[in-house]
């Protein structure tokens, strides 16, 4: 009847309002969820994939380059890309720490750069349960403990950090006529890339009987230690007129302690990864050379290789990235 209304109790009114509430949240567009993950695909771009890029650490120029690379590779595929690190290289805890959680966020791909080639394999059996395909970059697993482990990775992209070794290692000869007391600042004791480029140069050293390796000592990869670990080989092997470090930090460190010696172009230094401040050092004199291996080529290459990988191509199981010697 036109001008009549039907009155509600208070407590059946708000029974109707609180059911009409219900019925517009069931409505496309009107339900509420939690803020997406930064670097997940629900926060970046629904439907791309989601590739990781785990790399030992964000304090080295190196793994800043590869970053750069990697970044440069996504925009190009439309992909989203996560890049982490731990604090510290020689952190491998953390760094497995960090592979598990994205493994939680289910990742599309995994990249990693092992901070410990025995060590990282407990992960790559997880991803490898989650469905997620590890790509491995710069440094190599260990085999046999993968494959005891029953692990696999899809490919590896790196150098050949043996040749880099030999590279040095023919390089200080030559300088050295063949003949003086050469030091050496190892990397990660155990490390798989330090391992290679310190067998590579103990074998090219091998050849020049008047070469004496007369110290070999590991500073991990650090600036601060590559100063403190060679100023004490100086003190003790006053008479080294060589170093080979397995990374420029090491080496860059190390031409520190040759300057505070009072020795500052006596001593012939060696680095490799041939970073900016190395190739800088080469220039005035502090540094002899350094072996180029192209970090920003191997974080382009991981995420090329793993977008292939998701839409359905093969990928070669090893994509070698040149290296040069830099002097």
């Amino acid at each position: 009847m036109a001008g009549s209304f039907t009155f509600y109790p208070m407590k059946s009114l708000r029974c109707f309002l609180s059911l009409a509430a219900c019925a517009l949240a069931a409505l496309p567009g009107c339900n509420r969820s939690e803020p997406a993950a930064a670097g997940s695909a629900a926060a970046s771009g629904a439907g791309k994939p989601t590739i990781a890029l785990v790399v030992k650490t964000l304090n080295n120029p190196f793994f800043i380059d590869m970053q750069k690379g990697a970044e440069e590779a996504a925009k190009k595929a439309g992909v989203n890309l996560i890049v982490q690190a731990a604090d510290r290289e020689i952190d491998v805890e953390r760094q497995m720490q960090i592979i598990e959680n994205l493994i939680e966020r289910k990742v599309s791909a995994l990249c990693i750069a092992p901070s410990g080639s025995r060590e990282i394999v407990p992960v790559i059996v997880k991803a490898n349960k989650a469905g997620i395909p590890v790509l491995i970059v710069d440094t190599r697993v260990d085999e046999k403990a993968l494959a005891a482990a029953g692990g696999k990775i899809v490919t590896f992209i790196g150098s050949d950090n043996n040749d880099g070794g030999k590279l040095a290692g023919a390089f200080v000869a030559e300088k050295l006529g063949g003949k003086g007391n050469v030091a050496v600042l190892e990397g990660i004791p155990g490390h798989e890339t330090g391992d290679a480029r310190l067998r590579g140069f103990r074998e090219a050293v091998a050849a020049f009987p008047g070469l004496k390796i007369v110290a070999s000592q590991p500073a991990n990869w650090e600036r601060d230690q590559g100063f403190n670990v060679f100023q004490n080989i100086l003190q003790s092997n006053p008479t080294v007129t060589a170093l080979f470090a397995c990374n420029d930090l090491m080496a860059l460190g190390a031409t520190e302690a040759i300057a505070a010696a009072g020795k500052a172009g006596k001593i012939v230094v060696v680095g490799f990864d041939a970073q900016p401040e190395a190739r800088e050092a080469i220039k005035k004199g502090t540094m002899a050379a350094t072996v180029a291996q192209f970090a920003s080529r191997m974080g382009s290459t991981a995420v090329e290789n793993a977008h292939k990988l998701l839409a359905g191509e093969k990928i070669a199981p090893f994509t070698p990235v040149a290296i040069e010697l830099v002097k």
